[in-house]
């Protein structure tokens, strides 16, 4: 790991942070994209049922 100095804690904090928010951004990504798959499986369903 390279020598920081004294800006070690803010760009480990930096990297941390932005860790973070990607994994924040693929669970809401995963969650919306299941959620949209029910959706379509009842809308589909619907529309099978009256053809």
């Amino acid at each position: 790991m390279p020598d920081l100095g004294k800006y070690a804690d803010m760009v480990l904090s930096a990297y941390a942070a932005s860790l973070l928010l990607l994994i924040v951004l693929v669970v809401m990504s995963v969650m919306r994209g299941r959620r949209v798959r029910r959706e379509m499986d009842a809308v589909e369903q619907r529309v099978r049922g009256n053809g």
